[in-house]
């Protein structure tokens, strides 16, 4: 009888037993799964940060500081200056087509590219703007040329849409980065504003800054307006002139 009451007792105890050997299994296989995960996430904040930056340098710097430079040349005539300042141009757009492609293969090759939001579709659409925008300085006719003119309406459109919406996947990227990591862009946010504000200043400035200085309004070049006692001045020697050739 003794036997038969162990026996039972036994066979009772023996889910319980094993039940609790399983939830020490999953609690132990759930902390290797957390850990792995914290470490892979900390490899994705990496290559997200130097993804960002990537397409920081190339789109919200480079491409409007080439935009400034080619803007310079239309006060300039044919010489040693114009030159210099079309290979700034041209090296600082080619940095900046550079530093894209190294952002486009690291998100390729490290992403999840799902395509379900804003960001990866305008990024799409910008690398192959990009490249397009590149080939076309490349195939630039002549100043003078039949297609000249056409070719510099395609050119201007094209480092329009670049410029705008690269800064526009810079707002995105940081509002996607918001959403993965549930970290605070307000900063980030704010020092690209103040960025692009200061470079749209400039280019604004640009505009005007010849019309300012044919106004005589730069660095106190004003034009004096002469008075009545000055011009009387200067206008007697020529009347005694006059009167002494009569």
């Amino acid at each position: 009888m003794e036997v038969l009451q162990k026996l039972v007792i036994t066979i009772l105890l023996l889910p319980c037993v094993s039940s609790s050997l399983q939830e020490e299994k999953s609690i132990g296989n759930d902390t290797i799964s957390n850990n792995s995960i914290h470490q892979m996430s900390h490899k994705l904040l990496s290559e997200i940060t130097v993804h960002a930056f990537l397409l920081w340098a190339s789109m919200g710097f480079l491409m409007p500081v080439g935009i400034l430079l080619i803007r310079m040349s239309n006060t300039e005539e044919c010489g040693r200056r114009l030159r210099i300042i079309f290979y700034a141009h041209a090296i600082s757009q080619t940095i900046a087509l550079l530093l894209a492609t190294a952002g486009a293969v690291l998100s390729i090759k490290n992403f999840n590219n799902s395509f379900s939001n804003h960001h990866q579709k305008i990024g799409v659409a910008l690398y192959g703007i990009i490249w397009l925008q590149a080939l076309l300085g490349i195939l630039r006719p002549r100043r003078g040329s039949r297609g000249r003119s056409l070719w510099f309406f395609a050119h201007w459109v094209l480092g329009t849409a670049v410029s705008l919406l690269g800064i526009l996947n810079i707002y995105t990227g940081l509002q996607a980065y918001h959403e993965k990591t549930s970290r605070s862009i307000s900063l980030w946010t704010i020092l690209l504003t103040i960025e692009i504000s200061f470079i749209v200043f400039l280019y604004l400035l640009q505009d005007k800054w010849v019309y300012m200085q044919k106004q005589g309004v730069i660095f106190g070049n004003e034009p004096r307006r002469p008075h009545d006692k000055e011009i009387a001045r200067r206008d007697k020697p020529k009347e005694l002139t006059m009167t002494e050739t009569c």
